[in-house]
């Protein structure tokens, strides 16, 4: 018996939730399935699936087995891929972690012409606030906003820069008065990011000394759109992208404030960085991957 096969039989019989499926899937007849893995469990001594005339369920001894099986073919899967994936094109699946609403409003407009410039290449991408550990989530790559991360573990490429603009709406300043200088807004509310570090204060930049100004409000959230549509509702004062906002600021659903000076939540700069694992220096796929987010990133200012 092919053992790597007869796993892989099992995996995908589990996924399509059926011997039948699973065969039409894989191409073979559905008696070719049903007899890898009855082999498979008579060689591992243990019933692995539950089976009747209309369905099948893992047992208990299955579930343990599916989760590592399916380890061990993504990693053959994996290896065969970084072998490949040495050429002039990309080959492969490329696991991909970005932010929520760059991953929408940057990437995700333009993903579909990657995939048809390069047919041998697969995207799995997912949108995400939180810092992800690239290693143990099994992510190739990874794009984080703010500041590059500094560590032996993990190469960090700077593939451009962004500005932060407070804004507000219109709504909002006919029941307030508008800030003139930025110590203004400790009376004002502020619409924060729910950053990590747990800042709370908003550095404002122009010549001189920097001016740090703690700044509340009665809305954090960890996902910047929310913030966005809080602030045209006239909830308060937003710190946020460029890109996420200019659109409302040209259309007049938010005004820009304080364009004289250059303003970071804290210490957080404004780059936008690519991370990946340092074995994947020489990858088709992470190259041709951060080019392309690097003329996307050109073309969005």
């Amino acid at each position: 018996m092919d053992k790597l096969m007869a796993m892989r039989m099992f995996v995908e019989t589990v996924e399509a939730k059926g011997f039948s499926a699973a065969a039409r899937k894989v191409g073979v007849a559905t008696s070719t399935v049903t007899r890898m893995v009855d082999s498979l469990e008579a060689q591992l001594g243990s019933v692995l699936l539950n089976r009747s005339t209309r369905q099948i369920s893992l047992t208990e001894a299955g579930a343990v087995y599916y989760n590592k099986a399916r380890l061990i073919l993504d990693a053959v899967a994996d290896a065969d891929a970084q072998t490949s994936d040495q050429g002039d094109e990309p080959v492969g699946v490329l696991r991909v972690s970005v932010p929520v609403e760059f991953g929408r409003r940057i990437i995700a407009p333009h993903i579909q012409k990657l995939l048809s410039r390069y047919p041998r290449l697969e995207i799995n991408l997912t949108l995400s606030d939180e810092v992800i550990d690239l290693f143990s989530q099994g992510v190739d790559l990874s794009v984080r906003l703010g500041a590059a991360l500094v560590n032996d573990d993990v190469v960090s490429r700077t593939i451009g820069h962004f500005e932060r603009w407070a804004v507000v709406s219109p709504d909002y300043l006919a029941n307030h008065s508008q800030p003139t200088t930025p110590a203004e807004l400790s009376s004002h509310q502020c619409l924060t990011f729910d950053f990590a570090n747990g800042s709370s204060n908003w550095l404002f930049h122009r010549s001189g000394e920097p001016i740090s100004v703690p700044v509340q409000g009665r809305l954090k959230s960890n996902n910047a759109d929310i913030l966005r549509k809080a602030a045209v509702e006239g909830g308060g004062i937003a710190l946020l992208a460029d890109w996420l906002v200019e659109t409302d600021v040209r259309d007049g659903r938010l005004i820009r404030l304080f364009e004289e000076y250059q303003i970071n939540p804290g210490q957080v700069n404004a780059s936008i960085n690519v991370l990946f694992l340092p074995n994947h220096r020489m990858s088709t796929r992470v190259r041709v991957f951060t080019d392309f987010l690097e003329g996307l990133v050109a073309t969005s200012h």
